[in-house]
């Protein structure tokens, strides 16, 4: 059986380049929708958040507004948290993890990343380790690569030349965010050296680079799960081939 480790942000508001705080938490579709195809493939998941603290769900994304006016979504989204709402509420704390128990990290996004993993440190230490390891997955959708940020050292950025996506500056345009916005994702990967990959926004666009999988948005979840079920599953019959 498969293990993955999944990290949540547990920030609840996103300082904005006023000052002002925004509520904001994980993004409920790109948690939902990746932990339930896991659960599904018989994975364990294993969740893990800054401290340890209580992951949030930004109340945003269980709105039909949020999900293109699909009102059930929402409410099964909505549904789906309640019945994981223990896990969200105790999650483990990112640095009691001991890595080496998991084949892949996946971090899914909202705007909680932004204020909370894009400054971790740990984050960075345990991503890092996991993307210098060819036999483990790295994966993270949407705003979730906000945690790349501290993946590197002095010579710097692990993710440099590699080919990824994340929330696009487009897409942060277009739900009104970007004016306001501290600074913006796609911005700050390009210059940490990635090779940013954009597909049309709003659409599902998921790019796989060896042991790096990142989906571009929210609609990009479910992609970016099976995108990481893929490669496991791939790897487990070369391993099997090589015995």
């Amino acid at each position: 059986m498969y293990s993955i480790l999944m990290i949540l942000s547990s920030a609840t508001a996103w300082t904005q380049k006023d000052g002002s705080q925004r509520p904001t938490g994980f993004w409920a579709e790109e948690f939902v929708a990746p932990y339930e195809a896991f659960a599904s493939a018989g994975v364990r998941t294993t969740i893990v958040t800054p401290h340890g603290k209580a992951a949030v769900v930004d109340a945003l994304s269980l709105t039909p507004q949020a999900n293109q006016g699909d009102a059930a979504k929402a409410s099964a989204l909505a549904a789906s948290l309640d019945r994981h709402a223990a896990v969200l509420a105790s999650p483990r704390r990112i640095d009691d993890i001991d890595l080496a128990g998991f084949d892949a990290v996946f971090v899914p996004g909202g705007h909680g990343p932004m204020q909370d993993l894009a400054t971790d440190t740990d984050v960075g230490q345990l991503l890092g380790r996991a993307l210098a390891n060819s036999r483990q997955v790295v994966a993270a959708v949407c705003h979730g690569a906000a945690s790349f940020l501290t993946v590197g050292d002095a010579t710097g950025s692990a993710f440099r030349g590699r080919r990824l996506t994340a929330f696009t500056n487009a897409e942060e345009t277009q739900v009104g965010l970007a004016a306001n916005a501290p600074w913006l994702l796609e911005d700050r990967l390009r210059d940490a050296g990635a090779s940013f990959d954009a597909g049309a926004p709003w659409s599902s666009h998921v790019v796989v680079d060896g042991n790096l999988v990142t989906g571009q948005n929210p609609a990009s979840a479910a992609a970016a799960a099976q995108a990481v079920l893929d490669l496991l599953a791939a790897r487990g019959e070369q391993q099997g081939s090589a015995r």
